[in-house]
């Protein structure tokens, strides 16, 4: 692929170090993977007290009825798409440091996935729990991602159309900030 000349100069200003914008620097003051010069970091959690954490998130894949079907009688090309969703967000979990660059590693206690049929698709839960001196969010959210993209990569010998959607946190509790429980309807009938 080649350069316009545009994007050349673009490129050779990128490089250099630019000073931030006040402005910028006030946008970045609640982000903790930034420094004081807006440069990017990882966040010390040396001082911080380990405590028990634990994080549940949520992933939808919507897809047609008879795929659902398909699924229901693990009639899948690659088996049974369900369970290997579920090991696959587990190991996810596990790996989260290694896909996420400034995430810490974390000595997980526990790691629970469930993969469930709906009538329009199948609900992901991931829930992720430590003790540590950081939150355990970012696993819940790898697990519950992979093991969506696991159940797109069992079901696409029977549809390229499915959609993974409605990936968020659902709840978090431990930790400097407390617990958190997002607000609006999370389950499927």
């Amino acid at each position: 692929m080649s350069f316009s000349s545009s994007n050349r100069v673009a490129a050779k200003r990128g490089s250099r170090k630019l000073p931030l914008l006040q402005s910028q620097r006030k946008s970045m003051k609640g982000l903790s993977h930034y420094d004081k010069k807006g440069r990017v970091r990882m966040v010390d959690v040396t001082a911080k007290p380990e405590t028990s954490r634990t994080a549940v998130a949520h992933a939808f894949v919507r897809m047609r009825r008879a795929t659902i079907q398909s699924v229901r009688r693990l009639k899948s090309p690659k088996g049974n798409p369900l369970e290997i969703a579920r090991i696959a967000g587990i190991t996810a979990a596990k790996r989260t440091a290694e896909l996420i660059p400034l995430c810490h590693p974390l000595a997980l206690t526990h790691v629970d996935v469930s993969a469930k049929l709906c009538h329009n698709g199948i609900e992901i839960a991931a829930e992720a729990t430590a003790t540590s001196p950081t939150g355990v969010e970012m696993e819940a959210l790898v697990a519950a991602s992979v093991a969506a993209l696991t159940i797109y990569d069992m079901c696409k010998g029977l549809e390229r159309g499915m959609e993974i959607t409605e990936v968020h946190l659902v709840k978090k509790s431990g930790g400097q900030s407390g617990t958190y429980v997002r607000n609006g309807k999370h389950a499927r009938k």
